[in-house]
């Protein structure tokens, strides 16, 4: 309790009646002015920022013009008291009221006004002060310890497990600046600062001693949700977006194959049987359509600009969401860093939390723009990525290194991604996964009034752009004797395309009319460009018959233009390879554009063919649904696999033949694709694994690298020689030596050399589904 003025002075009187020493007195006086005091700098502190020093706070308190004059105030009070005291301890006779009477007037006199109220408002604010006392200590504790890691405990550590450690506190101290990323996790330009950030938030210096090392919680992933097939496509329509005429005609073709879509999802999940299917978190940015990297394929949409990327994509985003996965869409680069949550800055940090989603699809564009705005994410979570790279990329063209030293470094490849991370249009090699798209499926009686409404002399050619057209006037003056020619060139309306004049120019149609054009043409037929689209396999499935040139020499990067610069030594023999070889007579004839006495004859057995519409079960929606299920639900990347067992020969040759297989039950090991269906066969010389393959009926399996390895396929070795080297495990016939491949990565079933017998690992594969094993799904 907290005396009044009055009550104060009754105290004070008191004491000096009943002989208290003075000195008692003394001490109170003494006490309550030191609170005064400490109220007065305690104010002072409190009005300070929480983050300034306290050594600052403490020359201002003491500086400051108020805080002498309550120091002076104090002196002086002080003083009349002590010569008041003085005079009172010379007293003989305590009974002296004269004298009592003086120091009691002088004790009211001396009183400040309001001093008593002052006093409990100190009393008050006590422990609020002491409080901020006890915080601004530890503060400044806090201060010295990190002093002393910066003056003794912040030299750069020298720990053989972290090499760098040195190389990189030299660049921080030259480059901290160049991005704000760095003062956002706390870097100030003092090397304690930097060894804090090597070490917590990169990952290149060890943890500091002197640094709290409590554990950071780990969080636990996210529980495991079933996924269900999906028929509703207005969820992904509204996630699509819009604002591009490139965004329209995906969600224009979403909406037209929908049904096609909802019908194939239930078949394959009669299929699977109600198998449980872990619903994965993905993101899919699509880097071309960025405004960064240009988006040159939006204004084209209308002007028959190439439409096959867009139409991959379509399909690609429409499967993820039938399959029931939890699916997020960027299409620029302000929705990429919300999803991944990149620190602010030019992305030279790295990511510090997991990342929120199990795959990411993306493009060399996106790629490019991970890595800027990633940093070192990138390298930790590279396996989690899928390119869709529409020509693919080779192992040889992948290894950065070995792209650098052995000239194939080209301005797409270089990424050190397992193979199988890039994922294709059609099946060009089995290095990569193929992806694919869809072509629209008809019902049984669309394919009947195709078949009666044919126009047996029609013919539709496949060149949307007039450029396409020059050069071809001697075979198409030869098609025109049999056949009235239609075709789809963009035109604007003051200046008609430059076509030949018995030409029919629909110009540029929607989609739902070109089909209808595509139903009554008998004959669709290739100028030799574009490569490898989609509208092939449309006109097929519409019963068209699709006359392409064959090229003679094949077109790779080493002779056309085209190809030069992309990450692929592949030898493209025709316009469609794909449809040359997967489909095929009678539906797709491949010739020589150039022999006039060739194709003459070519166009008059056309016309007395009839074909039924066909489509490969692959590029239908439940083939593009299985294969991409199967990816998601079993593919894992891993570069560095291991043989899983220990036998010393686990394979057997076949009665009669070169071919190796499996020797005990392969079922006791968790692999995909399952080892069951794994068969090694040994090259003939200059041939590639995917050529040795095909042959035996087969398809190259790189996933089954690992065991060759272990295995040199009956040669008779009197050498063996280990090294990086795209064209190993191989068998050199001239030294009888043996080759064996030290990185994985650069394992290719494409590679080939006349001097060398290729080592290969070959798998079966579902009948129409090239991608799958028999046992796959």
């Amino acid at each position: 309790m907290i005396a009044t003025s009055s009550e104060f002075s009754i105290m004070v009187r008191r004491c000096l009646l009943t002989c208290k020493p003075f000195r008692i007195f003394v001490v109170g006086i003494g006490f309550f002015s030191l609170c005064f005091l400490m109220t007065s700098l305690g104010g002072q502190f409190s009005a300070k920022r929480p983050g300034d020093s306290p050594f600052t706070m403490r020359a201002e308190v003491l500086g400051g013009q108020e805080s002498r004059g309550v120091l002076r105030k104090i002196s002086d009070m002080l003083e009349v008291i002590m010569k008041r005291m003085d005079a009172l301890s010379k007293l003989g006779n305590t009974s002296d009221t004269h004298r009592l009477d003086e120091l009691s007037s002088a004790l009211d006199r001396i009183q400040p006004i309001g001093l008593v109220e002052r006093i409990q408002a100190i009393a008050q604010n006590m422990s609020d002060m002491a409080v901020r006392v006890e915080q601004i200590l530890q503060r400044s504790m806090a201060g010295n310890k990190a002093r002393e890691g910066a003056f003794g405990q912040c030299e750069i550590p020298k720990d053989p497990r972290y090499p760098d450690c040195p190389s990189k506190m030299d660049w921080m101290r030259a480059r901290w600046t160049s991005d704000p990323c760095y003062a956002y996790y706390g870097v100030d330009g003092s090397d304690c600062s930097f060894l804090v950030y090597l070490s917590e938030v990169e990952w290149f210096c060890p943890p500091l001693p002197w640094r709290n090392q409590t554990a950071i919680p780990t969080l636990k992933p996210p529980p495991k949700k079933q996924a269900v097939f999906q028929s509703d496509v207005g969820t992904l329509l509204e996630q699509v977006g819009t604002g591009k005429e490139s965004l329209s005609f995906m969600k224009r073709r979403i909406r037209r194959l929908a049904a096609q879509w909802a019908s194939a999802a239930r078949r394959l999940d009669d299929k699977l049987r109600n198998h449980w299917r872990e619903q994965k978190r993905i993101l899919v940015h699509v880097g071309f359509l960025t405004e960064e990297s240009g988006d040159v394929f939006s204004p084209k949409v209308l002007k028959g600009g190439p439409l096959g990327e867009m139409v991959q994509w379509a399909d690609i985003l429409t499967a993820l969401h039938v399959l029931g996965h939890n699916l997020k869409i960027s299409v620029s680069l302000k929705e990429l860093h919300g999803f991944l949550g990149v620190p602010p800055g030019r992305g030279s940090c790295p990511l510090t939390g997991p990342l929120p989603f199990d795959l990411i699809y993306t493009d060399y564009h996106g790629l490019q723009q991970m890595k800027q705005h990633m940093g070192l994410s990138l390298r930790k979570h590279k396996c989690h990525i899928r390119v869709i790279d529409t020509f693919g990329t080779e192992p040889a063209y992948n290894h950065e290194e070995y792209a650098t030293l052995h000239g194939y470094r080209t301005n797409w490849g270089y990424w050190n991604l397992h193979g199988q991370q890039y994922m294709t249009m059609f099946p060009h090699t089995p290095d990569n996964s193929f992806m694919g798209f869809v072509a629209e499926e008809l019902n049984e009686t669309e394919r009947l009034n195709i078949q009666r409404n044919k126009v047996n002399n029609m013919a539709l050619v496949y060149g949307k752009e007039a450029s396409m057209w020059k050069g071809k006037e001697k075979f198409l003056a030869i098609l025109h004797r049999y056949m009235e020619i239609h075709g789809t060139v963009y035109y604007e309306t003051q200046r008609p395309p430059e076509v030949p004049t018995f030409v029919k120019n629909h110009g540029l149609l929607p989609q739902h009319e070109l089909q209808q054009l595509l139903r009554k043409a008998k004959l669709f037929i290739g100028f030799g460009f574009p490569y490898e689209g989609p509208a092939p396999l449309e006109a097929i499935a519409n019963g068209c018959i699709f006359l392409q040139p064959k090229f003679n020499p094949p077109h790779s990067s080493l002779n056309h233009e085209f190809f030069r610069g992309k990450p692929t030594s592949r030898k493209v023999s025709s316009q469609h390879p794909y449809a040359e070889q997967y489909i095929g007579r009678p539906h797709v004839i491949t010739i020589d554009f150039n022999n006039s006495e060739e194709f003459d004859a070519t166009i008059r057995e056309i016309m007395r063919i009839d074909v039924k519409p066909f489509l490969p079960y692959e590029y239908t929606c439940e083939g593009m649904l299985e294969r991409v299920h199967a990816y998601i639900q079993n593919q894992v990347i891993n570069s560095s696999r291991v043989w899983p067992g220990s036998p010393p020969s686990p394979f057997i040759l076949l009665p009669n033949s070169r071919i190796l297989t499996w020797a005990f039950n392969a079922s006791s090991f968790s692999f995909w694709p399952p080892l069951s269906a794994l068969r090694l066969l040994a090259s003939l010389e200059g041939q590639s694994c995917v050529k040795a393959c095909q042959s035996a009926g087969l398809i190259c399996e790189p996933s089954f690298v690992f065991i060759l390895f272990f295995l040199r396929l009956e040669f008779q070795c009197e050498g063996v020689e280990s090294e990086t080297n795209h064209l190993f495990p191989a068998f050199s016939a001239e030294h009888a030596e043996c080759g064996l491949q030290q990185d994985p990565l650069l394992f290719s079933c494409a590679g080939s050399s006349p001097r060398y017998q290729r080592l290969c690992p070959c798998r079966d594969y579902r009948k129409g589904q090239v991608a799958l094993c028999r046992d796959c799904l």
